[in-house]
């Protein structure tokens, strides 16, 4: 079902407890909504928690006269501002998900076409191999990173 932008997607009304199933049409309506909603929320999240961690550097003491409380905080700093690019790094993730959801090739390999599956989307909804490809993926880079 190729999508030409995201206002041609039919929103469809879930049931509150819907889970997609594999005995489903794959990719229909109920999942690609349902993963549409979920990454949304996903995405949302890690844009509070990255708001909180903005307000909590403002509010931070930097001018700290004791050196051991000066270095405890630089080290809890560089560890959340890891964290938060990590964020940043899986926003991007999810915006790529959202336009393959709005272009129709959601849930599909990038490698082969083939089905990703439900079970491995709703563990890493921004999939983009299936298991096969990932590890074929996984082993060539290990075997090249040997070298």
């Amino acid at each position: 079902m190729l999508v030409a932008n995201m206002s041609d997607i039919k929103l469809v009304d879930l049931p509150h407890d819907y889970k997609p199933s594999e005995s489903e049409e794959y990719m229909g309506p109920y999942q690609l909504e349902y993963f549409r909603r979920k990454l949304l929320k996903w995405k949302a999240d890690l844009l509070s928690e990255s708001m909180q961690t903005v307000e909590h550097l403002k509010e931070e003491n930097w001018n700290e006269p004791d050196l051991n409380d000066r270095a405890s905080i630089e080290t809890e700093t560089t560890f959340e501002l890891r964290t938060r690019d990590r964020y940043r790094k899986l926003i991007d993730k999810i915006d790529a998900a959202l336009m393959r959801i709005a272009k129709g090739t959601y849930g599909y390999c990038d490698d082969t076409g083939e089905p990703i599956g439900v079970k491995r989307l709703e563990a890493r909804p921004v999939a983009t191999l299936s298991i096969e490809a990932q590890e074929r993926h996984e082993r060539f880079e290990k075997s090249h990173n040997e070298d």
